[in-house]
């Protein structure tokens, strides 16, 4: 059974908060709520999608196993963000798996609900959309990055991210280990390393899972640099 806590960070998330209450008290009265330890398997690719879900607490990974073997990180996601909903309303198979990266919270709204729902009232239908867009929106972002921004740039990005003020100085802590960062970011974990080693000079030292900022603005302003003048500090 969900707490108040639980429910209020489901009500926030993207793919709910524009649905009147009404909609929401069956949505949350009907949806699933578990616990997963870090390592543990969500959902496993190709398997068939039956519910939406929602992080509540912690981080969850969804990867591809590619022809080598070799895992291929393609998001990640934490409170208030939801997965799985393009392939559960239309019945189809995952193609990702999902793990939890984290301890975590998740909620998950079985399809039917959600379907049934849509049927009665298609503006339920905009919040979907709207969900999708985020989705595309956030792997829109990703390309941009992987293609206009240095690998240290994009460790920037990050971490600046991750941090909870705007300006000064900030220690981070970073969500999950260094190989799984390196993956969300596209990088091997060689180079994720020798990108640390690079943002010293923005002011950036990492210390295991912690990274001080001297400076916030500074190591914005690196983000947002041109790459060419990144590439020749690096």
């Amino acid at each position: 059974m969900a707490h108040e806590r639980q429910k209020s960070i489901a009500r926030n998330s993207l793919l709910i908060r524009s649905l009147p209450d009404h909609h929401v008290d069956i949505l949350l009265g009907q949806a699933v709520w578990r616990s997963y330890e870090r390592g543990e398997t969500l959902f496993l690719q190709e398997e068939k999608a039956q519910a939406i879900h929602v992080v509540i607490d912690g981080w969850v990974k969804l990867f591809r196993m590619t022809p080598t073997g070799a895992e291929a990180v393609v998001s990640v996601f934490t409170r208030g963000e939801s997965f799985g909903e393009a392939v559960a309303l239309k019945n189809m198979p995952y193609p990702v798996s999902a793990e939890a990266v984290t301890t975590c919270e998740v909620m998950h709204i079985p399809s039917s609900v959600f379907l049934s729902l849509m049927r009665r009232d298609p503006e339920i239908c905009i919040s979907i959309l709207a969900s999708t867009f985020g989705h595309l929106h956030s792997l829109v972002a990703q390309l941009e990055q992987l293609k206009a921004q240095t690998g240290a740039q994009r460790v920037a990005e990050f971490l600046l991210n991750l941090c909870d003020c705007s300006d000064g100085a900030c220690e981070v802590t970073l969500p999950y280990d260094k190989m799984l960062i390196a993956g969300r970011l596209g990088m091997k974990p060689e180079s994720l390393s020798r990108a640390f080693a690079r943002l010293k000079d923005a002011g950036v030292t990492v210390k295991r899972n912690h990274a001080e900022i001297s400076d916030i603005a500074q190591l914005r302003d690196y983000a947002e640099s041109d790459p060419a003048e990144s590439w020749s500090k690096g």
